[in-house]
C-alpha cells in the first residue's frame, strides 16, 4: 500500500480515485472540443466503423431510451448518422459523419495525450507494470473497448 495524507491507499481507492481522476480529464477535453463525455465515448467508439443500436448500447452500457437520446442529440449536432443496415432492413447503423470522424479523431489524440500525462511520475517499467496489471482487470472483467491505446489496430492508420 502507499501512504496517502489520510493514511493508506489500496486497491480499491486507488481504482476508485483513478477512475474519478481520468473521468475529469475525458470530461475537460470533451467540454473543449464542445461535446460531452458521453458524446466523446460514442465518437471514439464509432472511429474504428458503424454500429448498430444495440450493439452500441451494450458497449457503451445504455439502455435503449438514453442511447437514443445520445445519438439524437449527437446526430443534430451534425457528428454521427443514421444509416440503414444492409444486413436488416429494420435496423440503423450509426456512423461518424465526415465532421464527426475529424471531431473524434482530434478529441481522441487530445485526450490521450492528457490521460498520458497523469503517468508522468512514473518511470519506463513502474508505466509497463502499471500497463500490464490495468490489462488484466480490463480483460478479465470483459470490459468493451470504448477507447484503444494509440497506435492500436484501425486507429493507427488514420
Amino acid at each position: 500500500m502507499v501512504k496517502d495524507d489520510d493514511g493508506q491507499i489500496g486497491v480499491v481507492a486507488g481504482l476508485v480515485r483513478s477512475t474519478f481522476l481520468v473521468n475529469a480529464v475525458y470530461a475537460e477535453s470533451a467540454r473543449e472540443y464542445g461535446i460531452t463525455s458521453q458524446q466523446g465515448q460514442l465518437l471514439c467508439v464509432l472511429m474504428p466503423q458503424p454500429y448498430g443500436m444495440s450493439e452500441l448500447g451494450a458497449t457503451l452500457g445504455l439502455a435503449k431510451s438514453s442511447l437514443t437520446g445520445l445519438v439524437d442529440r449527437t446526430e443534430r449536432n451534425g457528428l454521427v448518422e443514421r444509416r440503414p443496415d444492409p444486413q436488416d432492413s429494420r435496423a440503423v447503423r450509426v456512423a461518424l459523419t465526415r465532421r464527426g470522424d475529424r471531431l473524434a479523431r482530434e478529441f481522441y489524440v487530445e485526450t490521450c495525450r492528457r490521460v498520458e500525462r497523469l503517468t508522468e511520475g512514473l518511470d519506463a517499467a513502474e508505466r509497463d507494470t502499471l500497463a500490464g496489471l490495468l490489462a488484466r482487470i480490463v480483460l478479465d472483467n470483459k470490459v468493451p473497448v470504448v477507447f484503444r491505446e494509440p497506435g492500436e489496430g484501425s486507429l493507427a492508420e488514420h
